[in-house]
């Protein structure tokens, strides 16, 4: 495979990866793996390193515009960010010491888990600020979100340690993997902390990317992030992503989520494969 085929072979999935990333909600790190380490025979390490960096540039996109909409609650997200930060450096020095076996075993694992949870039904959460807990009171964690008739809604969250280590757990993912690990923060806000659904995910967006951020530092010193693989995928999933937000807006997104639910637990069991036999 000559050096032009290869790089075009990455461009195109990148933006494959990007149109289903932003479609399912899961991230192009899901594809860009896979992708990498499966069908181009990319170390795992050097796959992780793209994947992070991608997750930082779409990330940055993304998150900048919900932030001038108001409804990122910034103050939560650094907050949280201490916990995803630590726990993106440790999992980025496991990873990089790691076996590639075992890392394209558990990133299988974490892709099964991640689409099952794409297709939970998800209930919004309002938690009155007068009902929160204490230590949201104190740390002013509460706030206030626009709705499209330009009404603010307040809120309040609960169990912000129960939610804080779930954070810490979403960035050792982060760094192992290379992934947003955007089901993990979910979870942690949503389901633990009872934040509004549309504030936990957009606050999970804004904090992907200072997470991965964290992570790539390590793998920049291992000399696992290569620029010619970085900037071709780079490209592909910003452009997918944009695609993949348009027609989201005129499609019936249940049916999309299940469809690529099925891909991404087809694409689990390959590496999981693929990491039992030691081909990757």
């Amino acid at each position: 495979m000559t050096l032009l085929t290869f790089t075009l072979i990455m461009f195109l999935g990148a933006c494959l990866a990007g149109f289903i990333g932003s479609l399912s909600g899961l991230g192009g790190g899901i594809i860009i793996i896979p992708l990498l380490t499966v069908f181009l025979g990319v170390d795992i390490h050097y796959a992780i390193g793209t994947a992070l960096v991608s997750v930082i540039a779409t990330s940055s996109g993304a998150a900048a515009a919900f932030v001038k909409e108001g409804i990122t609650n910034m103050r939560l997200g650094m907050f949280l960010e201490i916990g995803t930060t630590a726990g993106a450096v440790i999992g980025a020095l496991i990873s990089t010491n790691a076996p590639t076996s075992a890392l394209a075993i558990l990133f299988g694992a974490t892709l099964i888990f991640s689409s099952l949870n794409s297709l939970r039904k998800k209930e919004d959460h309002l938690v009155l600020p007068e009902a929160s807990s204490n230590l949201a009171i104190k740390l002013n964690l509460n706030s206030t979100y626009p709705t499209p008739s330009g009404e603010k809604v307040k809120y309040g969250m609960t169990n912000i340690l129960g939610g804080f280590s779930m954070m810490g757990l979403a960035g050792m993912m982060s760094g192992l993997l290379g992934i947003g690990s955007g089901a993990f923060k979910v979870i942690a806000m949503d389901t633990i902390m009872k934040v509004p659904f549309k504030v936990s995910t957009t606050t999970s967006n804004f904090m992907m990317g200072v997470t991965a951020i964290a992570s790539s530092v390590i793998y920049i010193q291992k000399g696992y992030i290569e620029p010619s693989i970085c900037m071709p995928v780079i490209i592909g999933v910003l452009i997918g992503a944009m695609f993949g937000a348009k027609v989201l807006v005129k499609t019936n997104t249940k049916k999309l989520k299940i469809f690529f639910a099925f891909l991404i637990l087809i694409l689990a069991i390959n590496m999981i494969y693929n990491g039992i036999t030691g081909r990757i």
